[in-house]
């Protein structure tokens, strides 16, 4: 038999949940404030003992009202927030599974592509997913058999909030390490956003593919294509995020192709180029842009990137001898509408001539006595 204090435990749990069940939406989002005001912080234990063992009713009552109202946006934050209570109760991973096994991840996956969702919600959804893949390697598998990655990855190219980008670059994080069932999916998920158009998804992509890369063990051949692309950035910390990755994939099988792909990069297409030009001009009539051409940025940070690789590896700059860099370098050294091309390609060619003898005479040969001492000396 029940003792008188828990009877009346269970008379205040159904009290509340009656209150609940005949609530409109103003007074459930009242109900739902109050819980997150008064529960934070609390473990498992703590909220059924808050609830007379009945803890999960409540939580299911969230998930049901959130099921059914998310696409409107009603109530949203405080339906996540109170979700995530739950989950970040220590002790607290039956509440995950209990979400879990109503659909509760299609439901967070599906908030993220929601127009009419704010952002800040979008925000407390990726949160609820991290506290989900931090529970377990099943758990990760469930979000990433979800198309979970695909969906997260898609948020990320499009969020405008740089702090809602960096969560989302920790859930993926997260997915890529002890999934091993998935992690080539993440790894080929993080590849696809490089060539997204948000400067801080790119750089976040860059970061943690860094990561990845190291956890999968071999470099996929796309991979090359999409980094060398990154070059083309107007921002200075996509370049060099882009450039941290390249040297580390000098550990791994595309390195010839990363190398090959850098040296091309120094003899832009003329007809790229021409066509550039001419839509610059049709769009703001002067040529004080060019600074500004793609190809000519990419050129730059091609010449920046070899100059690292070679001090970094005398083999890897014997290969680039190889592979015709002097030439190229001396072609980029000739652009005469981007400064930088100019100061970054002949950094890396004094470099190349102080080092090799025989890259020494070829470039005096090339540009005669006293332009090559001009040269060597300013």
């Amino acid at each position: 038999m029940t003792s008188i204090k828990e009877q009346a435990a269970i008379s205040r749990l159904i009290s509340f949940l009656q209150e609940w069940d005949s609530a409109g939406k103003v007074a459930r989002c009242r109900i739902l404030e109050n819980f997150i005001l008064t529960n934070q912080g609390k473990t498992g234990p703590e909220l059924e003992m808050e609830f007379s063992q009945g803890a999960s009713l409540f939580l299911a009552r969230i998930t049901a009202w959130l099921r059914l109202t998310y696409m409107y946006g009603t109530c949203l934050e405080q339906q996540l927030k109170s979700i995530g209570i739950f989950f970040s109760a220590a002790s607290g991973q039956r509440y995950i599974i209990e979400f879990l096994e109503i659909g509760g991840i299609l439901t967070l996956l599906e908030i993220l592509g929601l127009k009419q969702v704010k952002e800040e919600d979008k925000k407390e959804s990726i949160k609820l997913l991290q506290l989900v893949a931090s529970s377990g390697r099943k758990f990760k598998e469930l979000i990433c058999e979800s198309y979970g990655v695909r969906s997260i990855a898609e948020f990320l190219a499009t969020s405008k909030s740089e702090e809602t980008q960096e969560q989302v670059q920790i859930l993926l994080d997260s997915l890529g390490h002890g999934n091993p069932k998935y992690q080539m999916q993440v790894y080929k998920g993080l590849i696809a956003l490089l060539k997204c158009a948000s400067p801080k998804a790119q750089q976040l992509s860059l970061q943690t593919l860094r990561t990845i890369q190291i956890i999968v063990g071999k470099a996929h051949p796309s991979i090359v294509e999409s980094v060398l692309s990154v070059l083309r950035s107007l921002h200075l910390e996509v370049q060099y995020e882009a450039i941290q990755l390249i040297k580390d994939l000098m550990a791994y099988d595309v390195r010839p192709a990363v190398l090959k792909g850098l040296v091309t990069l120094l003899k832009p297409s003329r007809q790229e180029t021409a066509k550039m030009q001419a839509k610059l001009l049709e769009e703001a009539g002067t040529l004080q842009l060019m600074e500004s051409l793609p190809a000519y940025i990419q050129q730059a940070a091609a010449a920046k990137a070899i100059g690292i690789l070679a001090q970094d590896s005398r083999e890897v700059a014997e290969e680039l001898i190889f592979l015709n860099v002097v030439h190229g370098l001396m072609c980029a050294m000739g652009n005469k509408d981007h400064a930088n091309c100019q100061r970054q390609a002949s950094i890396t060619l004094e470099y190349f001539v102080q080092r090799f003898i025989v890259v020494e005479n070829y470039v005096k040969r090339a540009m005669g006595e006293k332009l090559f001492q001009l040269f060597m000396h300013d």
